[in-house]
């Protein structure tokens, strides 16, 4: 999947974060979000493929979507007898976010990214649009550090996992009133706080690598992202935990002021969830044999650059991570816009 793909998959990305890079800091998340799904959507339709999409995004708050079981790649047109042979195809299901981060792109603030992550039909949780209690942490805790412990606790085996003092850590955290506590009971253990308005995608992967000075994500954010997330972190051997949370006077938003807890259960029922209360590690969101993960910086990340245009191109830089090759690529690419001037030969 990766030899196959692996490239062209970038290029998905690749074009996403372009398109919406091209509205950074113009103030309108939605159009920096649309634009950003039909350049992934236009790519994605001329790679030799079947793809469905498991997780779309935007539900939430109405955005433009790639659609929860839209089919993409030329290998899922009516005609695809005619280009491909479907007999030997590989089935693979895809993760998207094309514009994680959009009010951090609309307002020019650092860590919005288009990602996505792919694996064979079956291999990627079809999180329902739903909100999800995440705990990430680097390689060396992973399976020590739980997310049913308390964050004090936490705290303290990540210290002996990393071998640093407690006030050395740095756990991210989403600026949300329903984290008010959490926050508080980091800063009461001596911990330090990153505070984030959004994105907690690229927050999780920066678990993953060694340097970063992000030792943890704690808290809730939406559910598809931590799939994605966990399909990342799956990749670095790295640890993440997840657990849906249904309850609107825990996630506390307008968007769930209407919505009731038994109500939410009963729709979690219809989509064959059975377990509300499961706590799904990495290996259970991403349980493909291969995963792929692939994530262009719109703007500048702690690991990755934004786009960056010049006279008749862009720059991007792109993080590409494969279970099936146990590698994390950066991939730095020039995007040449303008058609090379033809010269007359006398």
């Amino acid at each position: 999947m990766e030899n196959t793909l692996g490239l062209e998959i970038i290029e998905v990305v690749e074009q996403a974060a372009i398109a919406s890079a091209r509205l950074m800091g113009k103030g309108d998340k939605n159009e920096a979000d649309r634009v950003a799904v039909e350049a992934m959507r236009e790519r994605m339709n001329k790679i030799y493929m079947r793809g469905r999409i498991v997780i779309g995004e935007g539900e939430r708050d109405d955005a433009p979507m790639l659609f929860i079981g839209e089919e993409v790649g030329i290998c899922s047109r009516p005609d695809a007898a005619d280009y491909c042979n479907i007999e030997e195809l590989v089935e693979i299901d895809i993760a998207v976010d094309p514009c994680e981060g959009t009010n951090l792109c609309a307002y020019g603030q650092p860590g919005s990214m288009a990602v996505l992550a792919i694996s064979e039909k079956g291999g990627l949780f079809a999180a329902p649009d739903f909100y999800m209690k995440k705990l990430a942490a680097p390689p060396a805790a992973k399976g020590k550090v739980d997310i049913n412990k308390s964050a004090t606790e936490n705290l303290k085996i990540l210290s002996e996992c990393l071998d640093r003092s407690i006030d050395e850590l740095v756990i991210v955290v989403m600026k949300r009133e329903r984290h008010d506590d959490l926050i508080k009971e980091i800063r009461e253990a001596g911990a330090r706080v990153q505070l984030i308005s959004d994105g907690d995608v690229g927050a999780a992967i920066n678990c993953g690598f060694a340097g970063t000075n992000i030792h943890g994500l704690m808290g809730i954010g939406a559910a598809p992202e931590g799939v994605i997330s966990a399909a990342a972190l799956r990749c670095l051997g790295a640890h993440f935990q997840g657990q849906l949370v249904y309850d609107p006077a825990v996630v506390r938003t307008k968007e769930w002021a209407n919505m009731t807890k038994e109500g939410n259960l009963a729709r979690l029922k219809d989509m064959n969830i059975t377990d509300p209360d499961k706590v799904y590690t990495a290996e259970e969101l991403a349980c493909g044999e291969n995963v792929l993960f692939a994530g262009t910086g719109i703007t500048p990340g702690n690991i990755m650059n934004g786009v960056r245009f010049f006279k008749g191109g862009a720059r991007t830089q792109t993080l590409v991570i494969s279970s099936q090759s146990k590698t994390a690529r950066f991939v730095d690419t020039i995007h040449m816009f303008d058609q090379p001037k033809i010269v007359q030969l006398h």
